[in-house]
């Protein structure tokens, strides 16, 4: 393990083996069908969520935040593997109470070096900042120079993706009855994204080709460092990554161009039938 050792939490939508592969620790969020409760990727598989999530007549998943005990004990094995310093990459503090979880995790090992970065985003928003921050970690970067970076990296990133409803985002509880209620009456196919924190419309197709077209322009809007895109079934994630390449052609290396499958901590709140992407913007 690296000196500093880099936590995020199962918002990130990082694929377990990909996080393996560079080192990141990944703290499972809890997700529920009625009452039976899951550790996300943990004891619940991204594609068995989705399976149980389409599931005629399945109850609403809903989501909640590790305990803090959770958190320090990532911790605690993070020091015991030989890390130094922990900077843990979470979930907006303003979407979920995930980061409080880490703050207090935190609080438990008042002798050790941990720096909790709040990522103002979430999905493979969070998950490219932790990449980044693995990268600077096996490079040698120390914790305070990594979270800072981190802090001041987030603003190049934006998240666009087209919904198939915002149902989804009602029940969880991320957006008002108002606001659902206006795309269910125009039938449009609202595109959110991130802004400070919270989840807004950045437009409002009348089409899924419409909506699919307006993300693609959005998200190549500027010269870009990494792209992740992201889907829900039964959307195209693939097709949707060789659009954007033929877009970015000769702009973007293929290699920085990623597909995830949301999982079941982000899952809930946008529902099947999305596509869209994370861009971390160059500087």
């Amino acid at each position: 393990m690296s000196r500093v050792a880099i936590v995020t939490d199962s918002a990130s939508d990082l694929p377990p083996a990909a996080a393996a592969a560079a080192g990141i620790e990944i703290v499972p969020l809890i997700v529920s069908f009625g009452s039976q409760t899951y550790k996300a990727g943990v004891e619940l598989s991204t594609n068995e969520f989705w399976r149980r999530m389409t599931a005629p007549d399945a109850p609403f998943p809903t989501t909640a935040a590790s305990s803090p005990g959770d958190f320090k004990a990532i911790y605690e094995r993070c020091f015991a593997a030989g890390a130094s310093a922990i900077v843990s990459v979470h979930v907006a503090g303003t979407l979920s109470g995930t980061i409080k979880s880490a703050e207090i995790g935190r609080s438990m090992l008042p002798d050790r070096d941990i720096r909790v970065v709040d990522s103002g985003s979430a999905s493979m928003g969070q998950g490219i900042l932790a990449q980044l921050g693995a990268e600077m970690a096996a490079r040698g970067g120390g914790a305070a120079d990594i979270a800072t970076t981190l802090d001041d990296r987030k603003a190049d990133l934006d998240l666009y993706v087209a919904l198939d409803t915002l149902a989804y985002l009602k029940k969880g509880g991320r957006i008002s009855g108002a606001q659902a209620a206006i795309g269910t009456l125009l039938s449009v196919k609202p595109i959110i994204t991130i802004r400070d924190g919270l989840v807004h419309t950045a437009d409002k197709p009348r089409t899924r080709g419409k909506a699919r077209e307006r993300v693609l322009a959005l998200l190549t809007q500027r010269p870009i460092e990494r792209l992740a895109v992201l889907h829900t079934p039964p959307a195209d994630g693939e097709a949707f990554r060789r659009e954007a390449l033929a877009r970015l052609a000769g702009k973007l290396d293929p290699a920085n161009v990623s597909i995830q499958l949301v999982g079941p901590s982000v899952g809930p709140h946008i529902g099947p039938g999305c596509v869209g992407g994370v861009v971390l913007y160059a500087r």
